[in-house]
């Protein structure tokens, strides 16, 4: 029987979000880290834990088919894999920032000096496409302090809220480019013999993905007030419409997008619905 094999940080800001992912998606099986690797109880997927930096030359490599990585490695190793579904977890960027107290306040400031960062491929990338030379130094951890050492006038490391450049007294003055965790596969993988199981995994990863967008929505109102409804709510083409006992009164379930949910909740109580309920949804597969 084909086994599929997915590689993920084992430990690391993106380990906690990619497990919870990962059982949201209905796989089940234990949190054996340190054993370097579960067995799924209910799919055929193995999840082997590894450093974060390894999982593009695994999946390249054909040792795992699938890895759960953040978008920043791609963007610095470039490795020779198939990019098949962004995760919406683990939002950061690649951040130039300076002391704070420094006179540095644009790009062109950090003209002909030495910037810190992990990502030296990426951030010399960025320069150049500007026109600014720079100097790099690779460092592989605790990048923030790199100024106050000596070793750089700047950094560029993955920020998400910008705590950690404040603690250092550090100010932020360009982004390089956003990441997220995304989902990589291995050519062959997604050609040969697992082709199927893999599409069948990313059938639970997108049903998950596409519930994060949505509200389950029930509301209570006449059946005169559908025609208005649909104006306010394009959403609104196929609902399900329940007769309550009280005359003329319907219940109305349907799906909303989160992003617009309350603006539209508001138009619907001035339109005549008088109770509206908000669910979460899990899942959806189309």
């Amino acid at each position: 029987m084909e086994v599929i094999k997915l590689a993920i940080q084992k430990e690391g800001r993106l380990t906690d979000e990619t497990l919870d992912f990962l059982r949201k998606s209905g796989l089940e099986f234990g949190n054996y880290k340190q054993k370097l690797f579960s067995i799924c109880h209910n799919f055929p997927l193995e999840i082997l834990y590894v450093r974060d930096d390894d999982i593009p030359d695994y999946v390249a490599s054909g040792t795992v088919d699938l890895g759960i990585l953040g978008q920043n490695l791609l963007y610095e190793e470039r490795p020779k894999v198939k990019k098949l579904l962004n995760l919406r977890f683990g939002f950061c960027s690649l951040t130039v920032a300076v002391p704070k107290e420094s006179n540095y306040k644009n790009l062109e400031d950090l003209k002909g000096k030495t910037i810190a960062t992990t990502y030296p491929k990426s951030t010399l990338k960025f320069f150049k496409k500007i026109g600014i030379p720079i100097k790099i130094v690779r460092i592989s951890g605790s990048v923030e302090i790199a100024p106050t050492l000596g070793i750089s006038e700047s950094i560029a490391d993955l920020t998400s809220t910008g705590s950690t450049l404040a603690l250092n007294e550090l100010r932020p003055i360009a982004k390089i480019y956003d990441s997220e965790a995304v989902l990589i596969a291995n050519k062959k993988s997604i050609t040969g013999n697992k082709k199927t199981l893999i599409e069948n995994l990313v059938i639970r990863f997108k049903g998950v993905l596409s519930a994060k967008n949505y509200k389950y929505v029930i509301m209570e109102t006449t059946d005169k007030a559908i025609p208005r409804l649909r104006k306010i709510t394009p959403e609104l083409k196929s609902p399900i419409i329940f007769p309550l006992e009280k005359a003329g009164r319907i219940l109305i379930q349907t799906l909303l997008k989160e992003d617009s949910l309350w603006k539209i909740i508001e138009k619907l109580k001035e339109t005549g619905v008088f109770k509206i309920i908000v669910l979460p949804v899990e899942k959806i597969v189309t």
